[in-house]
Protein backbone atom coordinates (compact mmCIF):
# COMPACT_ATOMS: atom_id res chain seq x y z
CA UNK A 1 0.00 0.00 0.00
CA UNK A 2 1.04 3.56 -0.79
CA UNK A 3 2.71 5.42 1.94
CA UNK A 4 0.53 8.78 3.12
CA UNK A 5 2.17 11.94 4.35
CA UNK A 6 5.11 12.13 6.72
CA UNK A 7 5.41 12.04 10.48
CA UNK A 8 9.09 13.71 11.71
CA UNK A 9 10.61 12.73 14.90
CA UNK A 10 12.48 15.82 15.56
CA UNK A 11 14.97 15.74 19.03
CA UNK A 12 15.59 19.04 20.84
CA UNK A 13 18.48 19.78 23.21
CA UNK A 14 19.04 17.56 26.24
CA UNK A 15 19.35 21.01 28.08
CA UNK A 16 19.84 24.79 27.98
CA UNK A 17 22.20 24.01 25.15
CA UNK A 18 22.01 26.36 22.34
CA UNK A 19 20.23 24.32 19.32
CA UNK A 20 22.17 24.54 16.63
CA UNK A 21 25.53 23.63 18.41
CA UNK A 22 23.90 20.37 19.17
CA UNK A 23 21.29 19.64 16.55
CA UNK A 24 21.98 19.59 13.10
CA UNK A 25 20.65 22.36 10.19
CA UNK A 26 17.64 19.59 8.54
CA UNK A 27 16.41 19.67 12.38
CA UNK A 28 15.81 23.86 11.45
CA UNK A 29 14.51 23.10 7.92
CA UNK A 30 11.85 20.18 9.01
CA UNK A 31 10.49 22.90 11.93
CA UNK A 32 10.61 25.83 9.21
CA UNK A 33 8.12 23.73 6.93
CA UNK A 34 6.20 22.53 9.35
CA UNK A 35 3.44 23.62 11.41
CA UNK A 36 1.83 20.69 13.58
CA UNK A 37 3.42 19.02 16.40
CA UNK A 38 2.60 16.46 18.76
CA UNK A 39 4.64 17.59 22.02
CA UNK A 40 4.52 16.79 25.84
CA UNK A 41 4.57 20.08 26.95
CA UNK A 42 3.06 22.92 24.96
CA UNK A 43 5.23 25.71 26.92
CA UNK A 44 8.18 23.84 26.60
CA UNK A 45 7.68 22.97 22.69
CA UNK A 46 6.78 26.57 21.66
CA UNK A 47 10.40 28.04 23.52
CA UNK A 48 12.06 25.31 21.55
CA UNK A 49 10.26 26.31 18.17
CA UNK A 50 10.98 29.53 19.17
CA UNK A 51 14.23 29.13 19.65
CA UNK A 52 15.47 27.37 16.70
CA UNK A 53 13.22 29.53 14.49
CA UNK A 54 12.26 33.10 15.79
CA UNK A 55 10.77 34.43 12.47
CA UNK A 56 8.09 31.18 12.69
CA UNK A 57 4.68 32.38 13.85
CA UNK A 58 3.62 30.83 16.77
CA UNK A 59 -0.30 31.40 16.47
CA UNK A 60 -0.23 29.51 13.17
CA UNK A 61 0.95 26.23 15.28
CA UNK A 62 -1.18 23.54 16.13
CA UNK A 63 0.15 21.72 19.05
CA UNK A 64 -1.21 18.11 20.03
CA UNK A 65 -0.36 17.32 23.77
CA UNK A 66 0.81 13.94 24.55
CA UNK A 67 1.58 13.41 28.20
CA UNK A 68 -0.29 11.01 30.81
CA UNK A 69 -3.31 13.20 30.59
CA UNK A 70 -3.95 12.74 27.03
CA UNK A 71 -6.78 10.19 26.20
CA UNK A 72 -5.43 7.34 24.59
CA UNK A 73 -8.34 7.32 21.54
CA UNK A 74 -7.49 10.64 20.89
CA UNK A 75 -3.81 10.02 19.47
CA UNK A 76 -4.79 8.51 16.16
CA UNK A 77 -6.55 11.86 15.10
CA UNK A 78 -3.47 13.24 15.61
CA UNK A 79 -2.07 11.95 12.61
CA UNK A 80 -4.77 12.81 10.09
CA UNK A 81 -2.99 15.81 8.10
CA UNK A 82 -0.31 12.90 7.66
CA UNK A 83 -2.98 10.68 6.40
CA UNK A 84 -4.68 13.54 4.07
CA UNK A 85 -0.63 14.05 2.89
CA UNK A 86 0.49 16.32 4.92
CA UNK A 87 3.36 16.88 6.99
CA UNK A 88 2.92 16.61 11.23
CA UNK A 89 6.60 16.51 13.77
CA UNK A 90 6.82 15.14 16.72
CA UNK A 91 8.61 16.84 19.44
CA UNK A 92 10.48 14.95 22.59
CA UNK A 93 10.64 16.78 25.81
CA UNK A 94 14.48 16.16 25.65
CA UNK A 95 16.43 14.22 23.61
CA UNK A 96 15.43 11.87 20.61
CA UNK A 97 11.48 11.02 20.46
CA UNK A 98 10.12 7.76 21.22
CA UNK A 99 12.83 6.46 23.46
CA UNK A 100 12.02 6.37 27.00
CA UNK A 101 9.30 8.82 25.64
CA UNK A 102 5.59 8.53 24.93
CA UNK A 103 5.97 9.11 21.33
CA UNK A 104 6.69 5.53 20.77
CA UNK A 105 2.93 4.91 20.78
CA UNK A 106 2.52 7.53 17.83
CA UNK A 107 4.88 5.71 16.27
CA UNK A 108 3.01 2.72 16.31
CA UNK A 109 -0.10 3.83 14.85
CA UNK A 110 1.73 6.09 12.04
CA UNK A 111 3.15 2.84 10.96
CA UNK A 112 -0.33 0.72 11.02
CA UNK A 113 -1.97 3.94 9.03
CA UNK A 114 1.23 3.98 6.45
CA UNK A 115 2.48 6.87 7.40
CA UNK A 116 5.87 7.76 6.01
CA UNK A 117 7.80 7.97 9.53
CA UNK A 118 11.22 10.32 9.27
CA UNK A 119 13.14 10.46 12.32
CA UNK A 120 15.70 12.76 12.15
CA UNK A 121 19.49 12.94 13.90
CA UNK A 122 20.01 14.24 17.19
CA UNK A 123 21.09 13.84 20.80
CA UNK A 124 20.13 10.48 22.51
CA UNK A 125 21.55 11.14 26.43
CA UNK A 126 21.63 6.69 26.54
CA UNK A 127 23.56 6.90 23.27
CA UNK A 128 25.97 9.19 24.58
CA UNK A 129 26.72 8.08 28.17
CA UNK A 130 27.30 4.20 26.22
CA UNK A 131 29.76 6.30 24.00
CA UNK A 132 31.25 7.94 26.95
CA UNK A 133 31.42 5.20 29.29
CA UNK A 134 33.91 2.48 28.16
CA UNK A 135 31.55 -0.22 28.20
CA UNK A 136 30.34 -2.91 25.49
CA UNK A 137 28.53 -1.36 23.09
CA UNK A 138 28.19 -4.63 21.08
CA UNK A 139 25.53 -5.51 23.88
CA UNK A 140 23.77 -3.30 26.02
CA UNK A 141 20.04 -2.85 27.53
CA UNK A 142 18.15 -0.04 28.50
CA UNK A 143 15.81 -0.64 31.51
CA UNK A 144 14.03 2.83 32.21
CA UNK A 145 13.53 3.39 35.91
CA UNK A 146 14.26 0.81 38.53
CA UNK A 147 11.13 0.18 41.64
CA UNK A 148 11.21 2.52 44.45
CA UNK A 149 10.64 0.58 46.90
CA UNK A 150 14.21 -0.11 48.95
CA UNK A 151 13.85 -4.36 48.68
CA UNK A 152 12.95 -4.14 45.08
CA UNK A 153 15.04 -2.16 44.12
CA UNK A 154 17.99 -4.13 45.94
CA UNK A 155 16.49 -7.08 44.17
CA UNK A 156 16.52 -5.43 40.54
CA UNK A 157 19.98 -4.04 40.88
CA UNK A 158 21.08 -7.76 41.89
CA UNK A 159 19.58 -8.82 38.57
CA UNK A 160 20.69 -6.44 36.27
CA UNK A 161 24.39 -7.29 37.44
CA UNK A 162 24.30 -10.76 37.53
CA UNK A 163 22.63 -10.22 33.96
CA UNK A 164 25.38 -8.16 33.07
CA UNK A 165 28.24 -10.75 34.56
CA UNK A 166 26.52 -13.64 32.54
CA UNK A 167 25.94 -11.65 28.45
CA UNK A 168 28.81 -9.15 29.22
CA UNK A 169 26.01 -7.16 28.86
CA UNK A 170 26.23 -3.19 29.78
CA UNK A 171 23.03 -2.33 32.06
CA UNK A 172 21.77 0.86 31.33
CA UNK A 173 18.93 3.08 33.46
CA UNK A 174 17.44 6.12 34.88
CA UNK A 175 16.47 7.36 37.87
CA UNK A 176 13.81 10.70 38.95
CA UNK A 177 16.63 13.55 39.26
CA UNK A 178 15.63 14.53 42.76
CA UNK A 179 16.80 10.62 43.76
CA UNK A 180 20.20 10.41 42.00
CA UNK A 181 22.06 10.63 44.98
CA UNK A 182 20.19 8.40 46.53
CA UNK A 183 20.53 5.79 43.62
CA UNK A 184 23.87 6.14 43.27
CA UNK A 185 24.43 5.25 47.09
CA UNK A 186 22.82 1.90 46.47
CA UNK A 187 24.57 1.21 43.62
CA UNK A 188 28.02 1.48 45.57
CA UNK A 189 26.11 -0.16 48.40
CA UNK A 190 24.05 -3.23 46.71
CA UNK A 191 26.49 -4.37 44.02
CA UNK A 192 29.96 -6.43 44.25
CA UNK A 193 32.83 -3.86 44.62
CA UNK A 194 34.30 -4.63 41.59
CA UNK A 195 31.39 -3.99 39.13
CA UNK A 196 31.98 -0.91 36.92
CA UNK A 197 29.22 1.99 37.24
CA UNK A 198 29.20 4.45 35.00
CA UNK A 199 27.47 7.77 35.86
CA UNK A 200 26.74 10.51 33.02
CA UNK A 201 24.93 13.61 33.57
CA UNK A 202 23.95 16.98 32.48
CA UNK A 203 24.99 15.13 29.10
CA UNK A 204 25.92 18.19 26.44
CA UNK A 205 25.55 20.82 28.78
CA UNK A 206 28.64 22.91 30.25
CA UNK A 207 28.34 21.24 33.61
CA UNK A 208 28.70 17.79 31.58
CA UNK A 209 30.21 15.20 33.52
CA UNK A 210 31.19 11.32 32.89
CA UNK A 211 32.50 8.84 35.03
CA UNK A 212 33.48 5.17 35.32
CA UNK A 213 34.71 3.83 38.63
CA UNK A 214 34.29 0.34 40.61
CA UNK A 215 31.49 0.63 43.08
CA UNK A 216 34.50 0.07 45.87
CA UNK A 217 35.65 3.52 44.55
CA UNK A 218 32.44 4.98 44.27
CA UNK A 219 31.86 4.67 48.18
CA UNK A 220 34.73 7.09 48.60
CA UNK A 221 33.67 9.81 45.85
CA UNK A 222 31.61 13.15 46.08
CA UNK A 223 29.39 14.37 43.11
CA UNK A 224 26.41 15.59 44.07
CA UNK A 225 23.81 14.43 41.15
CA UNK A 226 20.77 15.76 42.76
CA UNK A 227 18.19 17.40 40.14
CA UNK A 228 20.74 16.58 37.33
CA UNK A 229 19.85 14.35 34.69
CA UNK A 230 21.39 11.17 34.61
CA UNK A 231 22.16 8.34 32.98
CA UNK A 232 23.37 4.85 34.76
CA UNK A 233 25.17 2.12 33.23
CA UNK A 234 26.79 -1.32 35.42
CA UNK A 235 28.70 -3.77 34.03
CA UNK A 236 30.54 -7.03 35.56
Amino acid sequence: MELTGKLYLIPTTLGDTEPLEVLPIAIKNVIEMTNEFIVENEKTARRFIKRICPKKSQPSLILHPLNKFTDPSEIPSFLNTCIAGGIVGLLSEAGCPAIADPGADVVKIAHEKNVQVRPLVGPSSILLAMMGSGFNGQNFAFNGYLPIDKSERKQALKRLEKLSGEYHQSQVFIETPYRNNKMLEDLATVLHPQTQICVACDITLATETILTKTAKDWKHTKIDLHKRPTIFILQK
